[in-house]
């Protein structure tokens, strides 16, 4: 959970994987979604393989559902390989 300048909550579920599928539990969609109003994001780690860089993607909250049946096939807001453009990925979940 981030707190911003403004005091505005946003939600950020952080998770890790090392290929395609993103491993959400049920109660954790059932939440962004039920959230999805709100800030909600689900930022993905996709760690170094012998054949692709380590990764970073942003998710809406709203992509839950489809981000736990399609994994990382769905379209980010945001990915980037390697080199990671905090100010902007924060800026994307804190807008001012």
């Amino acid at each position: 959970m981030l707190c911003d300048e403004l005091g505005q909550f946003h939600f950020v579920e952080l998770k890790a994987t090392a290929g395609r599928a993103v491993d959400l539990r049920p109660h954790q969609v059932a939440w962004l979604s039920k959230h999805s109003h709100a800030s909600t994001w689900v930022l993905v780690k996709k760690l170094k393989t012998k054949r692709e860089p380590e990764q970073l993607f942003l998710f809406k909250g709203e992509d839950a559902m489809d981000l736990k049946l399609e994994g990382l096939k769905v379209d980010p807001v945001y990915h980037a390989n390697t080199t990671f453009d905090w100010p902007e990925i924060i800026g994307l979940i804190c807008p001012r």
